[in-house]
């Protein structure tokens, strides 16, 4: 356990900046889900409306670097192209 008093700080600072880490990876994670089940429903409709929040959450998860830039490109290729091929 820290003794300082800005060590302290230092871990509680991290630890809501972990919880809001791991939202951010989740939402991300669960809205690349939605798209994979309306492209497997064939419903090009809701796969283009879950495309669309996918992306904003990639990009969100990427701008507070919990995913890198590379995973960002390649997943909004991935989803996109699974959706214009339907």
């Amino acid at each position: 356990m820290a003794n300082i008093k800005n060590a302290k700080k230092a871990i509680k600072v991290q630890k809501k900046k972990n919880l809001i880490n791991n939202n951010y990876k989740a939402s991300m994670k669960t809205a690349i889900k939605n798209v994979e089940k309306a492209v497997i429903s064939k419903d090009k409709e809701t796969a283009s409306e879950a495309l669309k929040v996918a992306i904003k959450r990639i990009d969100k998860a990427a701008s507070s670097k919990v995913v890198t830039d590379n995973y960002k490109a390649r997943m909004k290729s991935r989803l996109t192209k699974k959706v214009n091929e339907m």
